[in-house]
Order: C-alpha cells, then sequence, then structure tokens
C-alpha cells in the first residue's frame, strides 16, 4: 500500500521498458510517427474554432500575440516532458513521471487530472465533429435530424425564440468515438498510419488558406493591433476583458486549448522504437510546427475577417464564413476546410483516446485502477478492455452532454499537468542525479519555474468557475483513491 508520499523506484520504472510477454507493448513508432501524433492531437478544434472565439472576447487582431504567449508555457512545459520522455520511457505521461517524483498521492491527483484532458476533451470534440458533420452534409442538400445529433438538454428554437425541436441523442458523436476506439484496439502502428493521413490533410488545407488568404488580408482588420482595454460583454452576458494586458492573457488562456495535445505523445514512450531520441523530437517537433503554422493562420483570418464579424454573423464556423464573405471565388476552398475540420478532430479524439488508455495502463500496473485497465489484446497487444470501458465512458459525454459544459476544463486539467512535470525535473535532478538523462532540459531551474508561472498565469485566467469545477473532479478523485486506490497500491 505505501505511504502518501512512497515514489515508485525508478529503477522498477525503467525495468517496464525490458518486460516481454503479455504485459509488452510493441515498440513501432518512430520519430516521425511521433511528431505526426503531435501534430494530429494538437492542430484541430483549437485553430478552427477558438481562434475566432479569442478574437472576438478578448484580444481582437492581438490574438496571436497570445499564441505567442501559449506557445512559449507550451515549450517551456514541452522541454520539460522531453527530459522524462526520454529517461523514463514508460507509458503514463505526467502520471508516470510524477510517481517518480512527488509520490502516490500526488500521481493519483495527476492520473485523475489527466481524465479532463484525455477523455473529456475528447468527448468535447466529438461534440464539435458532429456539428461540422452537419455542415459537411448541408453541401450536399442532407442534414442530420436535430434530436439525432444534440444532447437531451439542447433545444433548437425559431426565429421568434419558440422551441421547435428537442435534443435526444449525439448519434455521429458517438459513432466516431467507436470507429477510432476500434481502430486503436487494431493496433498503434495501424492508428498512426491513418493519423499521419488526416494530418497531411490538414495541414496541407490549413497552408492554402495562409497562402491564397494573406492577399485578402484588410490592414484595417489589424488596426490598432493591440485594442484599448475595455469590457466586452458576449451574447450569453458573459463579461470579458478585452484589450490591453489582460485582454491578451485571457486569449493565451483560451487559445491555449489549441496546443492541448503535444504531451500526449509522451503517453506512447513504450511504444516508441528509440524513446530517448524519438520522444523529444516528437514532443518539441510537434510543438514547434504546430505553433508556426497557428501564428500565421491567427494573422491572416483576424486580417481577412473583423472582430466584429466573430462576435457577430461569423461567430460559427468563422473560417469558413470569412472565406465564402471576403475570399471571392475561393468557396471550394471553403468546403475543403470544412473537411480539414473533420479530418483534424478526428486525429485530435483518436490521439486524446490514446493517451487515456495509456494513461490508465500505467495506474492499473501500479494498482491504482482496477487490472482491467492493463490488460492487452493477445494478438494485437493493445489495452483493449481499457478501450472499450472508455469508449463507454466518453460515449456517455459525447451522446448526452453539450460540449461547453466539459471545454474548459480540459485546458485547467491540463495547465496543472504541465505546472506539476515542471515541478518534477526539478526534484528529479535534486533525487536522482546520477540516472542517465538521453535528453536534458536546458536552464533547470529557470525554464521550469519558467513553465510553472506561464501555465499558472494561465490558470488564473480561466477564472473562479473553472477552479471550482476542478475542485469537484477532485473531491470525486480522492473518494476513488481512498476506497480503492489506497488499499490496492503496489508502492
Amino acid at each position: 500500500m505505501g505511504s502518501y508520499f512512497s515514489r515508485k523506484p525508478l529503477s522498477s520504472l525503467l525495468s517496464e521498458t525490458a518486460e516481454t510477454g503479455e504485459h509488452q507493448m510493441k515498440r513501432t513508432l518512430g520519430a516521425t510517427n511521433l511528431i505526426m501524433l503531435g501534430i494530429g492531437a494538437i492542430i484541430g478544434a483549437g485553430l478552427f474554432v477558438r481562434t475566432a472565439a479569442a478574437a472576438a472576447n478578448n484580444a481582437g487582431p492581438a490574438v496571436t500575440i497570445g499564441f505567442v504567449i501559449a506557445g512559449i508555457g507550451c515549450a517551456l512545459a514541452g522541454l520539460c516532458y522531453a527530459e522524462f520522455a526520454s529517461m523514463i520511457p514508460i507509458a503514463g505521461s505526467a502520471y508516470t513521471y510524477s510517481y517518480a517524483t512527488m509520490g502516490q498521492l500526488v500521481a493519483w491527483i495527476i492520473g485523475w487530472d489527466l481524465v479532463l484532458e484525455y477523455a473529456l476533451g475528447a468527448a468535447t470534440v466529438s461534440i464539435a465533429w458532429s456539428e461540422y458533420l452537419n455542415k459537411l452534409l448541408h453541401y450536399f442538400g442532407l442534414n442530420i435530424p436535430f434530436q439525432w445529433c444534440h444532447s437531451p438538454f439542447e433545444v433548437m428554437k425559431d426565429a421568434a425564440g419558440m422551441v421547435t425541436a428537442h435534443g435526444l441523442m449525439n448519434i455521429p458523436a458517438l459513432f466516431i468515438i467507436f470507429c477510432l476506439t476500434m481502430l486503436l484496439i487494431k493496433g498503434t502502428s495501424e492508428s498512426a498510419f491513418v493519423n499521419g493521413v488526416i494530418v497531411v490533410t490538414k495541414v496541407a488545407i490549413v497552408i492554402l488558406f495562409i497562402m491564397f488568404g494573406w492577399s485578402f488580408i484588410n490592414p484595417v482588420n489589424h488596426t490598432p493591433f493591440i485594442p484599448p482595454a475595455q469590457t466586452y460583454i458576449d451574447t450569453q452576458g458573459v463579461a470579458h476583458n478585452f484589450g490591453g494586458i489582460l485582454g491578451i492573457l485571457g486569449a493565451a488562456g483560451v487559445v491555449f486549448f489549441a496546443f492541448i495535445g503535444f504531451d500526449a505523445v509522451s503517453t506512447t514512450a513504450q511504444e516508441a522504437k528509440n524513446p530517448g531520441k524519438d520522444m523529444p523530437i516528437g514532443i518539441l517537433g510537434s510543438l514547434a510546427i504546430c505553433t508556426v503554422l497557428y501564428l500565421l493562420f491567427a494573422y491572416v483570418l483576424t486580417g481577412i475577417g473583423s472582430t466584429n464579424d466573430f462576435r457577430t454573423v461569423g461567430r460559427e464556423a468563422s473560417v469558413t464564413y470569412a472565406i465564402q464573405t471576403y475570399m471571392h471565388g475561393f468557396g471550394w476552398l471553403a468546403k475543403l476546410v470544412t473537411v480539414a475540420i473533420l479530418a483534424g478532430f478526428s486525429s485530435v479524439i483518436l490521439v486524446m483516446l490514446l493517451g487515456q488508455s495509456r494513461v490508465f495502463y500505467s495506474m492499473s500496473k501500479d494498482g491504482l485502477v482496477p487490472p482491467v485497465f492493463s490488460q492487452l489484446h493477445p494478438k494485437f497487444k493493445t489495452p483493449y478492455k481499457s478501450n472499450m470501458l472508455f469508449f463507454v465512458f466518453v460515449g456517455l459525454f459525447s451522446a448526452f452532454v453539450p460540449g461547453e459544459i466539459v471545454g474548459d476544463m480540459t485546458s485547467i486539467g491540463t495547465l496543472f499537468a504541465f505546472i506539476l512535470v515542471c515541478a518534477g525535473v526539478m526534484i528529479l535532478r535534486k533525487s536522482n542525479p546520477e540516472t542517465p538523462r538521453p535528453f536534458r532540459t536546458p536552464w533547470v531551474p529557470i525554464v521550469p519555474i519558467l513553465g510553472i508561472i506561464v501555465c499558472g498565469a494561465m490558470i488564473f485566467g480561466l477564472g473562479p468557475p473553472n477552479w471550482y469545477r476542478l475542485l469537484i473532479w477532485m473531491a470525486i478523485g480522492f473518494f476513488i483513491y481512498f476506497g480503492y486506490s489506497r488499499r490496492n497500491a503496489k508502492y
């Protein structure tokens, strides 16, 4: 059972990399696969949805600066992730690192916290996938009835405000979760191949939007680039700090969702061919590529459409709206962007489901969750039972809960994980200085401390409602910890 602060020995962690037989996953992923997995997880809902939302509510064209701040925070955390992933090449990501550095209780907290990032994040994106599928079907004169693509908590109203339809179940969201779960059960290398095809497709279309859209930038929309500080009340009656420093920090917190995913690469460390070399390349490479694309994309989008556009008629499907309204002759690009969004959402869901099963795989082997989560398929060597259980869990949220309820919880859970990883690097440098580190985070403790500060600032920017939700989620986790995990822990 161990004490609350008992740590999992590094020797025990590293011995798992030499395991054989039914508990050893196949090492099939190279550096290119890992970069593709990272890009697949990163580019999706954040880029295509949150960019315009942050411009409308927080910073206008200065949302580009918000991307810079969020990117810096992720880069600092990414350097810390890269050191851990190269020296502890075990499935489990921040959970595994926390167990080795801060002990059992903190490891449980971060493992439970990662459910917010991966499982609920996958549910949130699957709901957005459902919405954009309907938009694509509209191009062909088809549509899914409202009641079968919305949760029971959602209604459709006419122009007079009268309710015309009630949601019953979001079948498309459940469908995509099921398909990607089956793909993950089939095998990680097969999943990586499909993800690679998706990544090439959506990155190509993002680049096309940047290239063709650049000539349609209206300098008026970028003036002033940093709006003066003021308060903006959105259509839901929520007040936002708009413009100035607080507005930019708020935008950084919002678009941070766009960077979620690069850390999911670290959950596949036990399936990397050469983790000491490939994991840092996968984590930092995917983050660098996406940051450059994000800055260019945000600059072009806010130059084509105005802040007022993104607050009103262009609030939904903002990228498609900007193309159709201002980029005359590029209607075909609007359709391709819709396809790219669907592809992007699919790959994000895929990697989030992959990351979630790998975290619970590690927690199961440590006794913190039941053994079923670490049982591998006799042929495919994937945690198939874990995949199926999370299909049920994620599917319930996808089919029956509105996406906005769990959206921001994904961001705050991820930021919390980043803070613990940054702290873990400093702790392990003191407690285990002799352990080989194929990749070393530079300028320790400066880089980890800056990572904690920047990520903490973004948590502050998400506001009290999200803090309270995180506390409630953690209370549920403590109930499980003291009821099961504490008594069954192996360390």
